[in-house]
This record gives C-alpha cells, structure tokens and sequence, in this order.
C-alpha cells in the first residue's frame, strides 16, 4: 500500500508540474485579446488562403477612393484652371477605373461586400472642391486628395507585408503603383502643402521619432554602398526616371 502511494504521489507531482510548465504556452495561444487571437477570429478561410478583417476593410478603402476620388478626378479635367489639375485629374480617372474594376472582380471572389456611395467625409470633400474656385480650389484639390492618397498608402504597406491571401496582395501591389502615381501627381501641381501634412501626421502619432540626432555641422561623406567580389550579375535596377511609374500592368489573376 506504501508502494502504490508513494507511486501515486510522484505521478501526481509529474502531472501538476507538466500542467505548470504547458500551462503558460496554451495560455497565451488561445486566450481572447492577443493579437494571433484577434487575427484567427477575424479570419475567414478561402482557396486564396485566408482572408483577415484588414483584408476585408482594404477591399473597401479602395472602393471608397475610387467613388469620391473618380468624380473628382473628372471635376479637375472639366474645369482644369492648369495643364497639372488637369493632368493629375486625368491619372486619378484611369487609375481609379482600372482599380476599381480590380476590386471589385476580387471582392465577388472573395464574398466581400462593398460600398457604392463615397463615405460622408468624402462627399464633404467634394462638395468643398465644388464650392471652390480660383487658386483656392487648386490647393483644395492637391491637398485633400494628396492627404487622402498618403492615409491609404500606409493601408496598402500593411496589407502587401501581411497578407495571406494571393489575391489581396496582388491588388496591394497594383495600388501601390497607382497611388504613388497620384501623390507623383498631384505633388506636381506645386499646391501640396507638405509642413501640413507633417504636422497633420505629427499630431495623432504616439510614438517619440527616433533615429539619428539633429545635424551639428558637415557630417563625414559616407561611402557608397555596393557588392564585393564578383559584380557581373544580370538583374537590373527597376526601370523609369524617378517619379515614373509603369502603368502597364498584367490582367489581374482571377
């Protein structure tokens, strides 16, 4: 009897140690509120690979910037006051419509339901444009247009780094493009008011900047950057000038 209880003692022991150990991993695996949680819950799977809540609300960011941005793009080449409205009115229109046409062919694929109005803030956007005229509607349009292509830029870098699903991230990628054919765009105007945009982005950060301090004279010239050894490979930079972007994209893959 003292055998089987000493035996039972020691099994127990070995049983509340190995559940202390687990304990902690299986904790934090599967209780609500991590992140792995967050992103499993509001997950849906499809032969695509899984689609998160971040996928499903970029789907509809890019519907909802073609819906006001389209009609503004049109408003710029109507009344087009000079060559660059009217230039970067006409590249938010043909990009706008290839993307939207993308979009929209993913988000039947994927059972995604998307908006047909503009948001609220965006038809207040384009009645502000409307209501304007002169040089005032030139910086109206390059700076509401430019601060909104910058909001979804960063969308669209979260997107095309984490997702699971082939499909969002081929549309990430063909936003990419577009988008930063429009900040391209609509920076040539001369209207964009970079220091409000800065502070703008400054004003709802929550992190302190980091990275080097404030310059303090000549800093040494640093040296380039390049291979060592064997130099003869076969890949090339991207081609195009800085600040031109290849519209020719491929057919989206269906």
């Amino acid at each position: 009897m003292r055998h089987i209880n000493g035996t039972a003692l020691i099994i127990a022991a070995l049983v509340v140690t190995v559940g202390a150990l687990a304990f902690p991993v299986w904790s934090y695996a599967d209780r609500s509120g991590t992140g792995q949680a967050n992103l499993n819950a509001g997950s849906v799977s499809t032969r695509w690979g899984p689609l998160s809540a971040t996928d499903r609300e970029f789907l509809v960011k890019v519907r909802l910037a073609g819906l006001w941005e389209l009609p503004a793009g049109q408003q710029a080449v109507e009344r087009a006051p000079t060559k660059a409205i009217k230039e970067a009115g006409d590249h938010l229109i043909v990009g706008h419509t290839d993307l939207d046409e993308r979009v929209r062919g993913i988000a039947a694929q994927l059972n995604v339901e998307l908006p047909n109005q503009p948001s609220e803030q965006q038809q207040g956007w384009l009645k502000e444009l409307t209501e304007a005229s002169g040089e005032t509607y030139q910086r109206k349009f390059a700076n509401l247009l430019r601060v909104a292509h910058g909001k979804v830029f960063s969308l669209i870098a979260q997107v095309r780094d984490s997702t699971r699903n082939s499909l969002v991230r081929q549309l990430a990628s063909d936003a990419n493009q577009t988008v930063l054919d429009h900040i391209t765009m609509l920076e040539g105007t001369g209207f964009v008011d970079f220091d409000a945009i800065a502070n703008g982005n400054a004003a709802t950060a929550t992190a302190s900047p980091t990275g080097p301090p404030p310059p303090s004279g000549r800093p040494p010239e640093p040296a380039p950057a390049g291979p060592t050894g064997d130099t003869s490979g076969t890949s090339r930079p991207s081609p195009g000038a800085p600040g031109t972007v290849n519209t020719d994209r491929p057919e989206p893959q269906m």
